[in-house]
């Protein structure tokens, strides 16, 4: 039996003083004075037992971590077209690169770069009422948590200095993949990235792409292939340009933000988040990434 309460003290305690913490994602206003100090970990097991150490209860902006739940939420409403309108490949460049979109007429790579949860939140938009109130009420419900929220101030933050994200958007519009007008789609995007959750919360967020998509959700509910398939997308698409890496390095699905948060899971086993603001040249937390390899290499679990 592994004491997993002492695997994660041991590499708090490994990492807690490091000098070289990465840089914290400053580009977007909101997020430059997080105190790069910060550092914690969670894990849930599938049968509910939890450990924790250091920060992991301190409530984070999750960023790109948000665009694996919106497309959980997408993909039961909308199974057959989704893959029409994005594809489910790596695509070896920045999470906000352009040059790809245009290449391959409008059709985003993944549903994990910033194009392509554009295509997302554009198709929530058209099947949702009231999307960012029903987006906000499905992770509360996933994590049987009504407490979580908008960060009103990041979102704010995003929308004035996110002309990337309206380039992108505007040229999926151009190539006829956005239904809606692309201040809206905009709108809920940063309003997505702008959820604030802990690392608790990401833990209990993710068990449903560890239990072949089982979850507390009365509908709306993931299938076991529906879960697999996305557990495929974080394998090779989780971590901007820097998968490959994290896949060889601890080897198994996940997802960072440039919040500094990086949540991660063995299906049949746990879910483990980690948060660390500072960032490395990639995007990843620099010690959420370190955290995690030795998690994995310390206790031999990991897909591979």
């Amino acid at each position: 039996m592994i004491d997993f309460q002492n695997v994660i003290d041991t590499i708090h305690n490994n990492l807690k003083d490091e000098v070289n913490r990465g840089l914290v994602a400053d580009y977007i206003p909101e997020l430059a004075d997080i105190d790069v100090q910060n550092f914690g970990i969670h894990l849930r097991l599938l049968n509910g037992q939890t450990f924790a150490t250091g920060d992991w209860n301190k409530k984070f902006s999750i960023q790109s971590i948000s665009k694996v739940l919106t497309l959980a939420m997408a993909l039961p409403m909308y199974p057959e077209n989704l893959w029409q309108r994005v594809d489910v490949e790596p695509s070896g460049n920045p999470f906000n690169h352009l040059s790809l979109l245009e290449l391959e007429n409008g059709i985003p790579r993944n549903p994990l770069i910033n194009a392509g949860a554009i295509v997302i939140a554009d198709v929530l938009i058209s099947l949702l009422e009231n999307p960012k109130e029903d987006f906000l009420n499905y992770v509360r419900e996933v994590v049987d948590d009504h407490t979580i929220e908008f960060n009103q101030k990041v979102a704010e933050s995003e929308r004035l200095t996110g002309y990337n994200n309206y380039a992108a958007a505007n040229l999926l519009k151009a190539y006829g993949n956005l239904e809606n007008d692309v201040d809206v789609v905009l709108d809920f995007y940063f309003h997505q990235c702008a959820i604030e959750m802990t690392c608790e919360q990401l833990s209990k967020a993710f068990i449903m792409f560890a239990n072949h998509g089982a979850c507390c959700l009365k509908t709306n509910q993931l299938s076991a292939s529906q879960a697999k398939r996305i557990n495929a997308i974080m394998l090779t698409c989780g971590f901007y340009d820097e998968a490959g890496e994290f896949a060889f390095e601890v080897g198994l699905p996940g997802k960072s933000g440039v919040g500094g948060g990086i949540v991660a899971l063995l299906p049949n086993h746990f879910t483990i988040s980690v948060w660390s603001p500072g960032l490395n040249m990639k995007g990843n937390s620099l010690l959420g990434m370190q955290a995690l390899e030795q998690f994995t290499s310390m206790t031999k679990l990991s897909i591979f």
